[in-house]
């Protein structure tokens, strides 16, 4: 089980990638919640944008009423130089200005609630998929993470502004409905003659829109997802020449999008269109209706103008259908984010690991029927193990025995199903997190340096301030045989992390020496040393026993300078176990026996793991 970055593989999970079945009402719920909770988050933005979309719709109103006022005085005989038809001159412009005003407010709200949700989101989701672990995140692809971390989270973004103009959009279809039955009752009949019609035209927009939305989403992750696998993989496809197969296997799925994309215009398209049959139809009707009671004196040539207004108002299909798919699209997308944030994060508590003066604090690391599963499998299956304070024993087993899961137990990088992990009697769940990251250190097959330069990467795990790292960084580096292939580096520590060439097994060391720099009661190493060489390995364990006085140990003489970390060893080498106190072999998801390298090498099975037995060890 190699990993990158301290994961244990990332395999085949059935759930990896998969969304639940589109268009589940019973889905529907945790994306509300969360859109809710957001928009509570902003509210007095979301609050401003409402009261901003709504008077923008009630001046909209009232335009038509001051324009058909205006015009009847002026019909009447009243100039425009009158007093009345002067203040309802300046009203009209007043109410335009207004809307243009409200506008650019609504503008202004919309983007900035937009992008604060949306940063809030992706801060929200890192954080969470963090806590998760990495066992219980790989349940996700990682391209569909990266979508949902950015398009779906923008996309979800929208949904607080897309409700709140939303729900103001209402407030012009029925002010104008009002507005129509004020000028007569007749009037607004008419229109709601043909209501039942647009509702209907509205519901099944927003039903077929949503599953529409839903599935290119969902494919559009599966696409980013064979892009990363793709991208990461780049060497061995180079390799193996196989480049324009793996382009056609990212881009298989580009049909369905595409197909799923059309869907959504023609769902869009056929709703545009029915409207545009059904609103001028009653526009029609009203103004015919209109036409007759100006015949008969029932209605002035204002007020016509105006119901022809507020008929075009009342029958605003088309900025409702914009608000319900905006709104749709926000919704759909904070529903991928919630399938993430449903996933229980792992224990926390709040304990501090004792000082190591404290006594007992000898840095004991116990499992105690540890059970954890990988895909769905089984892996461990009970195993109890003792680590005694200060001692270095190595792990060993056949590939695919669960070493790699065994060590992220140990350092709680993954939390076990059932059974106990014990650092010095404390139960590891129950550790601050923060305390329990500076008591157990890692160092894996394949590190990733996080930082701008080699030397902030090194730093990162080192609690406190920065100013007084640089001193254990260098230690660290020369404890782990990369202080000097650093210092012949275009900048030294100082280098940018992405201009400094380095190799694999320098890559190796650096991770390496962050993992000593950060201290700790513990250190695990999960294969740390693969890639180097036996001559490199032998130096880098000789100066591991040896650096700990440097690097804050509390050693009195050779031997008790190791006692101030206690080291687990994931081993694939019969070296690296021989150099081991102890050495413990898992078999079977249990361990089959702990003692010193060279009496379980007698036993045969043993030997058969390290290949013929022919090893330096």
């Amino acid at each position: 089980m190699t990993h990158t970055s301290g994961a244990p593989g990332r395999g085949s999970s059935p759930a990896q990638g998969h969304s639940p079945a589109p268009g589940r009402r019973t889905k529907a719920a945790p994306a509300d919640r969360l859109l809710f909770s957001e928009g509570r988050k902003h509210l007095w933005r979301t609050v401003a944008l409402f009261l901003s979309a709504t008077a923008a719709a009630v001046a909209g109103l009232a335009l038509p009423a001051a324009l058909g006022r205006t015009l009847d005085l002026l019909l009447a005989g009243e100039g425009a130089g009158s007093a009345e038809a002067g203040r309802w001159l300046a009203v009209c412009a007043a109410l335009t200005c207004a809307l243009v005003a409200l506008d650019a407010a609504d503008t202004v709200l919309t983007g900035t609630l937009n992008s604060r949700v949306a940063a809030r989101l992706r801060t929200r989701l890192a954080t969470h998929l963090l806590a998760l672990g990495p066992l219980r995140a790989n349940r996700f692809a990682d391209g569909d993470l990266v979508t949902r971390c950015t398009g779906n989270a923008a996309h979800a973004g929208t949904g607080p502004s897309s409700a709140a103009s939303a729900l103001a959009a209402v407030v012009t279809p029925v002010g104008a409905l009002v507005a129509l039955a004020l000028l007569d009752p007749r009037l607004a009949a008419v229109f709601l003659a043909g209501t039942p019609l647009l509702v209907l035209l509205l519901r099944a927009f927003s039903r077929t829109s949503t599953d529409c939305v839903t599935r290119y989403q969902e494919t559009q992750a599966r696409i980013a997802g064979r892009l990363v696998e793709a991208l990461s993989g780049a060497r061995t496809i180079a390799a193996a020449g196989i480049g324009q197969r793996e382009g056609a296997r990212v881009l298989e799925p580009l049909a369905e999008l595409s197909g799923h994309g059309h869907r959504m215009w023609r769902v869009q398209g056929r709703a545009t269109a029915q409207a545009a049959v059904l609103v001028p139809l009653l526009q029609v009707a009203v103004v015919a209706v209109g036409g007759l009671l100006l015949s008969g004196g029932e209605l002035s040539v204002g007020g016509l103008v105006a119901a022809a207004r507020y008929a075009v108002l009342a029958a605003g299909i088309g900025t409702l259908v914009g608000q319900l798919n905006a709104l749709v699209r926000g919704r759909t997308a904070a529903q991928r984010l919630a399938e993430v944030l449903a996933v229980a994060p792992m224990r926390a508590g709040r304990r501090t690991v004792p000082d190591h003066t404290a006594p007992g604090a000898s840095g004991r690391l116990e499992l105690c029927g540890v059970r954890a599963s990988y895909g769905g499998e089984p892996v461990l299956r009970g195993v109890d193990l003792a680590v005694p304070g200060g001692a270095t024993v190595a792990v060993v087993g056949r590939s695919g025995a669960g070493k790699s899961l065994l060590a992220a137990v140990a350092g709680r990088l993954v939390e076990p199903e059932a059974g106990r992990v014990l650092l010095d009697g404390t139960d590891l769940a129950e550790l601050d997190p923060s305390a329990l990251r500076r008591a157990i250190g890692f160092a894996f097959a394949r590190p990733v340096l996080f930082g701008a330069t080699i030397g902030e990467a090194l730093a990162a795990g080192i609690p406190g301030q920065r100013e007084g790292h640089e001193a254990r960084v260098r230690a660290a580096a020369g404890a782990a045989c990369a202080d000097e292939f650093v210092r012949t580096l275009p900048y030294g520590y100082d280098t940018p992390c992405e201009q400094a060439p380095l190799s694999g097994g320098e890559v190796q060391r650096l991770g390496l020496a962050r993992a000593l720099a950060q201290g700790g009661r513990v250190l695990v190493l999960d294969d740390a040393t693969s890639s180097l060489d036996t001559v490199t390995e032998l130096k880098v364990t000789r100066a591991l026993v040896g650096a700990e006085e440097g690097l804050g140990g509390q050693g009195r003489d050779g031997r008790a300078a190791r006692g101030a970390r206690t080291r687990l060893v994931v081993a694939h080498r019969a070296s690296t176990a021989a150099r081991a106190d102890l050495t413990a072999w898992l078999d079977g998801g249990r361990i089959r026996a702990v003692a010193p390298h060279a009496q379980l090498w007698e036993q045969p099975a043993y030997r058969a793991l390290f290949g013929s037995g022919r090893d330096d060890g």
